[in-house]
């Protein structure tokens, strides 16, 4: 049996939150830029505590630092936006951040455009030994786990259309470059939902994917890479398991 986490750490966990929702309340409420030390000694939190918690509401856009000063940031809006105000990114990173956390392996979203993908979204995991995704860099579809997912949503029509008007990298000797054996490989997703690559693109990682549909349409897909010194069946079931469930919180909407 799995334990939950002790009283003693949601108890923590419960502060701190309560601690970051003291400070962008004080900080909204005297609408002018703060130091840190007139935020600590209103508020009684430790420097120590409050420099961590300062940093991530400036990195998440609820707060923006000046110099030594901090004032509400550009986030804040978006939390009283309209249904439907939030972008594609917005929506997604929450969802990627968390499935990074629940497997500490680097996790990310990707789109399609044309026949090349770009991430979207990504969370890098915290161990020493990761693989990190370039944002907003245009990457080829079939050596990553992703983009074989995507290749494998296409209509037939789409598909054919792609194995004309490309022409395949081989990036490391696993590189599958070939339209039979990337057919093969389509097939096997179409039946599981998961699209797997072992040191396509990068060696030494393997990866896992999943499209993500939204009113019968593609949005694009999750994965999960994994060094292969970290990899086992049970990482892959936990993968698998969380792709789905964060495939489907994103299909609810």
């Amino acid at each position: 049996m799995t334990e939950g986490p002790s009283p003693a750490t949601q108890s923590s966990q419960v502060k701190s939150a309560i601690r970051t929702l003291d400070i962008i309340e004080y900080v909204v409420a005297h609408d002018r830029p703060m130091v840190a030390q007139e935020i600590a000694t209103a508020l009684g939190i430790p420097v120590s505590s409050l420099s961590y918690l300062l940093s991530t509401l400036v990195e998440r856009g609820y707060l923006t630092r000046d110099s030594r000063r901090y004032r509400a940031g550009p986030g804040l809006a978006r939390l009283q936006a309209r249904p439907g105000g939030f972008s594609l990114a917005e929506r997604t990173a929450p969802l990627v951040r968390t499935l990074r956390v629940q497997l500490n392996e680097t996790a990310s979203f990707f789109v399609r455009t044309g026949w090349e993908l770009e991430a979207l979204v990504t969370e890098s995991s915290e161990q020493a030994l990761r693989y990190s995704v370039p944002t907003g860099q245009r990457l080829p579809m079939h050596p990553l786990a992703s983009g074989k997912a995507l290749l494998a949503a296409l209509p037939d029509a789409e598909l054919d259309r792609y194995f004309a008007e490309t022409q395949r990298q081989r990036f490391t000797p696993s590189t599958e470059v070939g339209e039979k054996g990337l057919r093969r490989e389509i097939a096997q997703i179409r039946k599981t939902g998961f699209a797997r690559t072992t040191e396509e693109f990068s060696l030494g990682i393997r990866g896992i994917g999943r499209v993500v549909w939204i009113g019968g349409d593609v949005i694009g897909a999750l994965s999960i890479a994994v060094p292969v010194a970290r990899y086992s069946e049970e990482v892959e079931a936990r993968a698998e398991e969380l792709l789905v469930r964060t495939a489907d919180l994103l299909q609810s909407g």
